[in-house]
């Protein structure tokens, strides 16, 4: 799952985005209603975690830009002002979610779990593929009913590939993903990872490369 943190106290925001990496989830910060506008212009989040209080754009604003988009990305407004006539007006401007501040991480994390499937096509809560069994929800994996353990990269790129349906995904929309902006774009990452990935799900293989196009894990059934 792709998130964009926008939040101006700096601290918070980091922290916020540390914790949702150790969750799996990549994640981008912006210090400021402006840069939080052009990132979410150039990517498409899942989730944004929005801050009201901005410099520059302010957070209804920039709520407003993004549902004003059209695009499936849910906002998710964090927040000082916790009163039931704010979360009203914030839930009006188009937020999907609203949390006060302070808060408990693990609340925060469900929150957007939540909202991150309501972002994408309903997934069923097991993905299977031939004998490949995932649960988004464990964050576990099996192969022939034996578990196989996967680091945080290799598991998002195994959920998106077995999410596609059998569709072709190119390393560019992996790249996109499942890491976050400070990823090179033109590293070897993806290719890398996808070679860690089959080796741990040893044979017979699961992931074909298209080539020229990028990864595909053929539909079940």
């Amino acid at each position: 799952m792709r998130v964009l943190v926008v939040e101006d106290e700096h601290p918070l925001a980091d922290a916020i985005a540390r914790g949702l990496r150790r969750e799996g989830m990549a994640v981008d910060v912006a210090y400021d209603g402006d840069s939080g506008h052009e990132k979410s212009s150039v990517t498409r989040y899942d989730v944004v975690v929005l801050d009201r209080d901005l410099p520059g754009m302010s957070g209804d604003v920039l709520c407003g830009e993004i549902v004003g988009s059209g695009a499936t990305t849910r906002v998710l407004m964090l927040t000082a002002s916790g009163t039931l006539a704010d979360k009203v007006d914030g839930l009006s401007r188009g937020a999907d979610d609203y949390l006060a501040k302070p808060f408990d991480f693990p609340e925060l994390v469900a929150r957007l779990r939540a909202l991150g499937r309501r972002a994408t096509p309903a997934a069923p809560p097991l993905l299977v593929a031939g004998d490949v069994a995932l649960d988004p929800a464990r964050r576990t994996v099996l192969r022939s009913e034996q578990p196989v353990e996967l680091t945080r990269k290799e598991f998002g790129v195994l959920e998106v590939l077995i999410s596609a349906g059998g569709s072709v995904v190119s390393s560019e929309e992996l790249l996109e993903r499942v890491w976050d902006e400070n990823a090179d774009p033109f590293t070897t990452t993806v290719r890398v990872t996808v070679m860690t990935l089959r080796k741990k799900l040893g044979e017979p293989g699961v992931i074909e490369t298209v080539v020229g196009a990028g990864y595909r894990v053929p539909a079940a059934g």
